[in-house]
């Protein structure tokens, strides 16, 4: 799994090898998680393997990490209504 927060929005991608083509056998899951409180972003075209994105609440990513699997759950601030979650395995 991969996290950054560079980008002022959230955006999940779906697990993809390593030069970005799709693999949900062996990928790597990659989170964008910039929604800590500066301001948000437009989205330009999604890239390729974007499952999900949303540039309208601030909020944090909880990941509940295990030996062989995680789940993630998007926490957003009051008020607002975007979530997000899931889990995946861990090779």
């Amino acid at each position: 799994m991969i996290v950054g927060g560079h980008d002022h929005d959230y955006e999940r991608f779906a697990p993809q090898a390593p030069d970005g083509t799709a693999d949900s056998k062996r990928g790597i899951r990659e989170f964008v998680v910039g929604t800590g409180g500066k301001n948000h972003r437009p989205f330009g075209f999604p890239k390729p393997n974007s499952e999900l994105r949303d540039a309208t609440a601030f909020g944090v990513l909880k990941l509940t990490l295990r030996p062989n699997a995680f789940h993630w759950q998007f926490i957003p601030e009051a008020g607002k209504s975007f979530t997000d979650s899931g889990s995946g395995a861990c090779h």
